[in-house]
C-alpha cells in the first residue's frame, strides 16, 4: 500500500510504502503524481519516498515502477529515499529506477526524515547535509536551479 504523507506541499510529494508493494499500488498512486505535475504546470517537482515500512515488491510492481518512472522522469528534479533495513531490496529498486530517472537521488536514514524533507524541497545548495548520494542529477536536471532560489 502507498500512503501520501501529510507533509507534502507545494512542489513536493511524499509517500510511504507499507507492506509488500504491488503493481496495483503504483497504478492507484499515479494519479496523485499526475495531478501535482498538472497543478505545477509541468515545473519540476521533488519526491520523498519512505521505504521504512516496505516489505518487498513483486515482479509486476518492479516493472510498473520502471514504467511509472520513465513516464514521469522529465518532471522529477529530486528524489529523497528514506531508509529501510533491507539494503538489497532498496538497491534493487533504486538501481532500476536510477536507470530511468534522471533526477538527483539521495538516501536518508529513517532518523534523518526532517533532513530528507529539507533536501528534497531545496536546490543544490544543501550539499553540506550528511546524506548518501545514490544518483547525481543528469540530463535535463544536471543544472537545475529552481526559480525561488533567486529571491
Amino acid at each position: 500500500m502507498i500512503e501520501r504523507l501529510r507533509e507534502s506541499s507545494g512542489g513536493v510529494l511524499g509517500f510511504r510504502v507499507v507492506g509488500k508493494l504491488t503493481a496495483e499500488d503504483i497504478k492507484d498512486f499515479e494519479p496523485q503524481l499526475e495531478f501535482l505535475i498538472r497543478e505545477r504546470k509541468h515545473k519540476p517537482i521533488g519526491i520523498l519516498t519512505d521505504l521504512s515500512q516496505m516489505h518487498g515488491a513483486d515482479l509486476k510492481a518492479r516493472w510498473e515502477e520502471l514504467r511509472f518512472l520513465q513516464k514521469h522522469t522529465d518532471h522529477i528534479a529530486r528524489m529523497a529515499v528514506v531508509g529501510a533495513d533491507k539494503w538489497e531490496e532498496i538497491m534493487a529498486m533504486l538501481t532500476a529506477g536510477a536507470a530511468v530517472l534522471e533526477a538527483e537521488t539521495r538516501y536518508f536514514e529513517t532518523s534523518e526524515m526532517l533532513r530528507a524533507w529539507e533536501w528534497v524541497r531545496t536546490a543544490k545548495h544543501a550539499e553540506d547535509m550528511p546524506v548518501r548520494q545514490i544518483s547525481a542529477g543528469t540530463g535535463v536536471w544536471k543544472d537545475y536551479h529552481p526559480e525561488y532560489m533567486d529571491l
